[in-house]
């Protein structure tokens, strides 16, 4: 098996704090709202089906182990994941489906192109109530599930376009993961846009980092309020294949820089954070991949809850939903079914329906204001009824 990075909660703070030394239903009516939420954190493990969980779970801790980070968050339902013209959805239109409450065509990005209308996301909404925003993933942060929280674009493939409305109309504060490519370019994509954004982005403020080492050194007491970090020119190196010369951050540092930036506004903030490659993992059927953005993720997960430990006031006032847009490859454990049972740092043996997405109901780990309105049996398009509920919007 290939190494994969696992890192303890105490060990990964110690890592952290290192590095910035150097250098964060199927019903539709909405239930009476309990407390308004002043932060909003919404997690995808993209393409994570149960399955998943339980490999992970086995490998990091053996049958017996620890639950995963979000497996102890305190409510847990499930949602339908098709889309608007398909049983199967795709990433894009399942994320649309959560950032607007509708349903779309698959590639679409919180844009209906039939119609030419492009519906208020919830990073939109937390916006024009005066909160930060961030978005943070492990595929180009132009990808299908950060850009349908932070743009509007008829496909999926206008990446540059989506990098484009980030910086000069969504404004989303705090960008981090791959993608150098689609900031700065001279090619058009199928949106007919190119440019250089990331020149875009220091002229309208933005801290910008290519490599982790470029961010302040004194990121801890003085984080910036505005930053664009691009640290590969397309999505991030997979865990399973970083060594000690791999010089672009994990996941979970990046959550931990992206908290420490949005929690210095005063209104609160909404950010999204993609285990991107989970789900290509799943596409190209390999556990190995597959486990190592697991930990990857589940590490991340890790991180907000030693945010939440750490800022209890905050704490009481931050809805936190994990939640995967739709499940990849079929993958099932198999085995070993010889009367054995598996220690931590086991496999267990897997089985792949096909190197495709599923039409598998995924299931939601939340916690914090509203989050009980998620303890059931909800269509994806609910998730965006209860963000907003719990931000006190009508």
């Amino acid at each position: 098996m290939h190494p994969i990075r696992i890192l303890t909660l105490a060990g990964l703070v110690l890592a952290l704090c290192a590095q910035n030394a150097l250098a964060a239903e199927i019903t539709t009516q909405a239930s009476p709202r309990i407390e308004q939420a002043k932060n909003i954190i919404f997690m995808v493990p993209d393409g994570m089906g149960l399955s998943y969980v339980t490999a992970a779970r086995i490998f990091l801790g053996g049958v017996n182990g620890a639950p995963l980070e979000f497996e102890t968050l305190e409510h847990i339902g499930y949602q339908r994941t098709h889309s608007l013209n398909s049983v199967v959805t795709d990433s894009a239109a399942a994320a649309s489906a959560w950032a607007c409450g509708e349903k779309f065509v698959n590639n679409e990005i919180s844009f209906h192109e039939a119609e030419g209308t492009a519906p208020e996301t919830i990073l939109d909404i937390a916006r024009n109530l005066g909160k930060a925003t961030g978005l943070v993933a492990t595929s180009t942060i132009t990808h299908a599930t950060p850009g349908a929280f932070g743009a509007h674009v008829k496909t999926r493939k206008c990446e540059k376009e989506i990098a484009r409305q980030y910086i000069e109309e969504t404004k989303v504060d705090v960008i981090l993961g791959g993608g150098v490519s689609m900031f700065r370019s001279t090619s058009a994509d199928q949106c007919g846009t190119s440019g250089d954004f990331i020149a875009a982005a220091q002229d309208a403020g933005y801290r910008v980092a290519l490599k982790p080492w470029q961010l302040p050194a004194n990121y801890n007491a003085n984080p910036p309020k505005k930053l664009l970090g691009l640290f590969a020119q397309d999505g991030l190196t997979p865990e399973y294949q970083r060594d000690a010369t791999t010089d672009e951050p994990h996941l979970s540092e990046m959550t931990w820089w992206a908290l420490r930036s949005l929690e210095t506004d005063p209104d609160g903030f909404f950010l999204m954070v993609e285990g991107s490659q989970i789900d290509w993992a799943g596409h190209a059927n390999d556990q190995d991949y597959l486990l190592g953005e697991m930990v990857a993720f589940n590490d991340a997960v890790g991180v907000v809850k030693l945010w939440l430990e750490t800022h209890p006031t905050e704490a009481a006032r931050t809805l936190v939903i994990v939640v995967a847009d739709h499940e990849t490859g079929g993958y099932a454990v198999n085995g070993p079914y010889d009367e054995q049972l598996l220690d931590s740092g086991s496999t267990v043996e897997a089985g792949w329906t096909h190197d495709d997405h599923t039409d598998e109901d995924t299931i939601i780990w939340s916690q914090g204001p509203c989050s009980d309105m998620l303890a059931k049996a909800v269509d994806n398009t609910y998730l965006f009824s209860v963000m907003k509920t719990a931000l006190g919007v009508e």
